[in-house]
């Protein structure tokens, strides 16, 4: 079996989506290791993915990793999968609510020591957990491009020190920007992006929503708006497929515009899609890049 280039580290989720219409789809495939996954997918990689599944996992989500990522890295464990409500309110907010009791094994493992051998020599990692564990993994892979996405929950002002002193050891670091003011205590984007190379990251991905993002390095900073779409279907997982785009993006190309529309066309994607994203046709995908490279060049 082909070695993974890029590995996905991160959660399977089970989504039970209810809209404000009171519309639902059940028994969605998520979780943010997934989405970071299929957002390396619209580029062409078949990403390692290092997550828990659990019992009771519809066959229809187990087939889809299966198909489309390299499941060597899945552990398998004897209590129910992980699965929660996304509740949406008319104004986007989204409330997520747990449905099983057990949590904490989703959001930690495996652990760095029980992944297989045949993922030690990947190129480019994306690490979706806190400090911690970010610190844990990036020991594995000290010769990779390691990207860190802190985990949202990890993202509170109590961790303000933990976050800001494992920033060096990220090749890029992707808040999005309340998870950034959580911990930094302001939200103006642009000292967001200060404090974060200030206290040590080489690259910096501040996520914003609709808004966009903006990528930024100690010589570099620009602005990379989203790619417009006829209709937006779902935004769970968005972010986590950007920042699966933007790695692939980086590792090929190591230019900041580059990346950041790589990104933005993969969460273009995603934002279509209930749950994890439809592969779309590299037509399709080259023409939102071509258009969104031309944007971001004036």
């Amino acid at each position: 079996m082909p070695t993974p280039t890029y590995l996905s580290i991160g959660s399977i989720f089970i989504d039970d989506i209810v809209y404000p219409d009171g519309r639902t789809d059940m028994e969605i495939l998520g979780g943010g290791g997934v989405h970071t996954a299929a957002g390396m997918s619209v580029w062409e990689e078949r990403a390692g993915l290092v997550a828990s599944m659990g019992t009771g996992m519809p066959e229809a989500a187990a087939a889809r990793i299966e198909r489309d990522f390299d499941s060597q890295g899945v552990v398998h464990l004897d209590i129910p999968q992980m699965r929660a409500w996304q509740v949406f309110e008319w104004d986007g907010k989204r409330t997520e609510l747990f449905r099983v009791k057990e949590i904490d094994p989703f959001m930690r493992a495996p652990r760095p020591g029980e992944i297989p051998a045949s993922y030690s020599p990947a190129q480019a990692v994306s690490i979706l957990r806190d400090a911690e564990d970010f610190l844990a993994w990036r020991a594995v892979f000290p010769q990779a491009t390691v990207f860190w996405e802190p985990e949202q929950m990890f993202m509170e002002p109590q961790n303000s020190a933990a976050f800001r002193a494992a920033l060096p050891q990220a090749d890029i670091v992707s808040p999005n920007r309340l998870e950034a003011s959580l911990v930094y205590g302001f939200d103006d984007v642009h000292r967001l992006l200060d404090a974060m190379l200030t206290d040590g990251a080489k690259v910096v991905a501040l996520r914003l929503g609709e808004e966009g993002s903006w990528v930024a390095s100690a010589d570099e900073r620009l602005h990379i708006p989203i790619v417009p779409v006829p209709q937006v279907v779902d935004v769970t997982g968005a972010g986590n497929t950007y920042c699966g785009g933007f790695l692939v993006g980086w590792q090929r190309t190591h230019d900041l515009r580059t990346a950041g529309c790589y990104g933005a066309v993969a969460a273009s994607f995603a934002i279509e899609s209930v749950g994890v994203l439809k592969l779309p046709t590299p037509e399709e995908r080259d023409r939102r890049y071509q258009a969104l490279h031309e944007i971001t060049a004036h």
